[in-house]
């Protein structure tokens, strides 16, 4: 079921002044998108004292953020259509950074989660977009960039987290932290829009009829949707779920699984810094390794690494094979979600970005869902036995790999 190859329209070797420029306005979208968000965390238990919220109310507004993705996440393509992908992923980051100044001034619960759904809201429209506007850049350079971008996403979102954790540790008013980290994140974002491509979303899509196999951009997003582009598009959506799945885990339950083994506070942490760090580093190198091996090889490979390092770590559990475990998983799905999202953006007969739409939709359930199915099988058969869905992940991308595109000629 291989994704029918899309023509695309690239540039020369060498990119030019256009391509380098629209590459740097991108790359600080996704830095920008990585900080805004991140400096409330560090936070959170603050909002916890301040609310007099109890562990389950912090969740419950903490999870309308996911919840609001999944509702707005469907019109990023329709938004995508109608103003451009520069547009949404540029300005949309004002809507990301209104919630984030709300949750400042939240007096309690009710605004506290209201202001979270609006985060998530624009979150999902401004992914899309800024994926889908990386994605034409992507095409422009005629070789694999994207995994570059999310790099420097995760760059953003530590360089957030080091601003929130300094602004918490001089007990600097929340209100004026998140104000003027707020401030800083649009700024940048709107001052780069006019490095961002011009033109049609389609631009760079070419076929005898003009449109590369997609949809015109002034078409239903929906248009020619069949049997075999559902199909696609939930197998796509199921590898970039795995890559989820593998990343909530290490957030969310490493540092407890650690802890459980007998690790020290400061050690039960490097299960999650191992799973980040690797990641990051998997993303540095993965428009090389896709370039050279082709999407589907190298896809194939991070499942086998993921089902092979928290495999081996959950059977033989150690506090040192663990973190490792979670240092290989995270290398492993370092490439997962800009793969589905580069194989779903081709596929034909939708308009552009509708199949990127989809694609992060379908992420966000499992962004969702992830923790409380795990917490579920926690509760009931222990946390050892939760997190064998992580090696069950890689081997479900280990299996649907096969759908995505084999190794590409050289770009001219």
């Amino acid at each position: 079921m291989h994704a029918r190859r899309v023509v695309e329209r690239t540039t020369a070797a060498r990119p030019g002044r256009i391509e380098r420029r629209a590459r740097a306005g991108v790359a600080l979208v996704f830095a920008t998108n990585g900080l805004v968000y991140a400096n409330l965390l560090p936070r959170f238990p603050q909002l916890k004292d301040d609310l007099g919220l109890t562990n389950a109310q912090l969740g419950l507004a903490v999870a309308a953020m996911p919840f609001g993705a999944l509702l707005a996440g469907l019109t990023a393509g329709a938004l995508i259509a109608r103003f451009r992908s520069s547009r949404v992923a540029s300005f949309g980051m004002a809507v990301i950074a209104a919630g984030v100044v709300l949750v400042g001034f939240a007096p309690g619960w009710g605004l506290f989660a209201a202001a979270m759904f609006l985060v998530g809201a624009a979150d999902a429209v401004v992914d899309v977009a800024q994926n889908a506007h990386g994605l034409r850049v992507q095409r422009r350079y005629g070789r694999s960039i994207l995994n570059s971008f999310h790099a420097l996403w995760s760059v953003g979102a530590v360089a957030g987290g080091l601003m929130g954790s300094a602004a918490a540790g001089i007990a600097m008013a929340l209100p004026l932290h998140l104000g003027l980290s707020s401030a800083l994140s649009v700024l940048i974002a709107v001052a780069v829009y006019p490095l961002l491509l011009r033109g049609p979303e389609d631009a760079e899509r070419r076929d005898p009829g003009g449109t590369g196999g997609q949809a015109p951009a002034g078409r239903r997003p929906w248009a020619g949707l069949g049997l075999r582009t559902v199909l696609l598009l939930l197998v796509f959506g199921l590898v970039a779920n795995s890559g989820t799945v593998v990343e909530d885990a290490g957030a969310t339950w490493a540092a407890v699984y650690l802890d459980g083994l007998g690790a020290g506070a400061a050690i039960a942490g490097l299960g999650f810094v191992a799973l980040q760090g690797c990641q990051f580093v998997g993303r540095l190198l993965g428009d090389r390794m896709v370039d050279r091996f082709g999407q589907r090889a190298v896809t194939r490979a991070g499942g086998a690494l993921v089902l092979a390092g928290m495999g081996t770590a959950l059977a033989f559990p150690t506090v040192p094979g663990s973190v490792a475990g979670f240092g290989i998983a995270g290398f492993g799905v370092a490439t997962l979600v800009p793969a589905a999202m580069t194989a779903a953006d081709r596929i034909p007969g939708l308009a552009p970005g509708a199949g990127l739409t989809v694609v992060t939709w379908l992420m966000r359930v499992g962004f969702l869902l992830s923790p409380p199915v795990i917490g579920v099988i926690a509760d009931a058969a222990g946390l050892r036995t939760g997190l064998l869905v992580v090696p069950l992940a890689g081997l479900v991308v280990l299996f649907l790999a096969a759908a995505l595109p084999g190794r590409r000629a050289p770009a001219g």
